[in-house]
This record gives structure tokens, sequence and C-alpha cells, in this order.
């Protein structure tokens, strides 16, 4: 792990609740509404993902297709940012599969820069959807102008968008890509002495097929590493409550209202 740090991203409390795009299980993910309903109940971190449009726009979507958002037959890298904004990004979401809420409401695949301006003094998570081309220097440019560059953790499951991060800009912490994720894992189970973290926190799923990945063994492995573990995507009361039994730093949750009330609770009985 890289120890010329220089970050406000771990300065709120532990446990921290990060709204994943938004508040994804009650509004249109990677939207602004969806932010700002995170934002309202009370959340520090918000969690989104990274492409870029054909005429070089950083946007917030999850999808490089706009089918499951939107509902359009069109790709992300393949349109201009005036094209995109065109797409209905509240059209297909639903919380019955039979009504739509949102849609018809004006709602935009936004821009990096919009989210960054709205909510200057929460911390992000960037994840970097896009490979090719790839979307790091433009990325660091919006957040730079933004002035927020202390506020954010770049994320990808990807290696090669990690490594210009952490080439381009070293005291912006990182996650670990999938790789690392699963070197790390590897370094626990046959506790190497030797295994040194690539980045300051690993996010990861509490299972994975028949793999139990968070455990109290793998969190406390963790925090011997000086890494924090933050569990995606958590979304029943149950499973919050075990994790944070486990010692867990962060819940990424689609229900950021549900992850903070607990965590209140939980702080309220001690």
């Amino acid at each position: 792990m890289r120890d010329h740090l220089k970050t406000d991203f771990f300065t709120p409390a532990l446990p921290r609740v990060f709204g994943h795009r938004g508040s994804a299980g009650t509004h249109p993910e990677n939207t602004l509404e969806s932010f700002r309903a995170a934002a309202a109940c009370g959340v520090q971190y918000l969690e989104f993902d990274l492409h870029m449009t054909r005429d070089g726009e950083i946007v917030v979507a999850h999808d490089a297709h706009l089918k499951r958002a939107c509902g359009v037959d069109r790709v992300i890298p393949d349109l201009t940012y005036a094209e995109l904004a065109k797409a209905d990004a509240g059209r297909m979401f639903t919380l019955d599969g039979a009504t739509f809420p949102f849609r018809e409401k004006g709602i935009r695949v936004p821009r990096l820069a919009e989210v960054l301006a709205e909510f200057p003094k929460l911390r992000m998570i960037v994840e970097v959807k896009q490979i090719t081309p790839s979307v790091v220097a433009p990325m660091l440019h919006v957040i730079d102008r933004a002035g927020v560059r202390r506020n954010v953790l770049v994320a990808s499951e990807h290696q090669q968008p990690l490594d210009e991060v952490r080439k381009l800009a070293p005291e912006i912490p990182t996650n670990f890509s999938y790789l690392e994720s699963g070197m790390f894992i590897q370094a626990m189970g046959t506790r190497d002495a030797n295994y040194r973290p690539p980045a300051e926190a690993v996010q990861i799923p509490h299972r994975h097929e028949s793999w139990e990945l968070v455990t109290r063994e793998s969190v406390e492995f963790a925090h011997r590493l000086g890494v924090e573990v933050h569990v995606w995507t958590v979304n029943e009361s149950a499973e919050m409550s075990e994790l944070l039994e486990m010692g867990v730093d962060g819940l990424i949750s689609d229900y950021p209202a549900r992850a903070l009330d607990l965590v209140q609770k939980r702080t309220n009985r001690r």
C-alpha cells in the first residue's frame, strides 16, 4: 500500500455506508435524482460508474449499452453527449414490474462534472467501467477542475485503469482489481507473510458462487495490512448486521437509508 497517501476520503467515521449508484433501490440508478435521494437520507458516500461519450464527455452510467436503463439500443461510446442526453434514464425503472414512475420526467444520464458540482462535500467511489479508449486522464481532469481529488477513491474490476491512476495520481486511493482481490484471498489462505496490498480498499461481495469471501478471518487479515473492507451489494438488514458484526468497514447498498438506520441503531446501543 502506498505510504504517501493524501486523502480525505477515509475521514468520516466507520462504518461507512455507500449509496450504490445513489439510491438504486428506490430511484433510477446513477442519476442525479438517485444521488439526491441518497444525500437526503444522510449518506456521506456515493458510488457510481463511468463511461465516455464519442466527444469525450465523462458520464455516469453502469452499462455501456443503454438498453437496460434507458430502453435504447445504442452504446455510449458511439454517441455524442448531445445524443446521449436525449435518452430517458428513468424510463426502465420499476418497483413492481408494471409501473414506471420516473418515465418521461426529463431524467438524463449525467455528466461526471454535474455530479461533482452538486455534491462537493460528499466522498465518492468512482468506478471506471470503460477500458478503451481510456477514460482515466479526462476523468482526472474533471475531478481536478471540480477540486475534489481528495474526496474520491477510484475503483475498477479491471487492472489497466487502476494502473493508470496509480501512475498519474498516486495520492488518490484505489480499490483492488478483480485479479488483485483474488491474490488477496489467496494470500490470506496461505498466510503469506510476504504479501503486500496494492491498494487501500478491497471491495468484494459477501459471497461468490460457493465461496465465502467476507469472513472474520478475511476482515482481520485486511485490517492487519491496513486495508479497508467494503462489501457490495448489501440490501437486506440481516446481512448488513452479520457483516457489521464481522467488522467490515463499509456497506455498499442500493438502500442507503436502510443501512444508515441500522448503523445508527447499532451506534445508539453502545
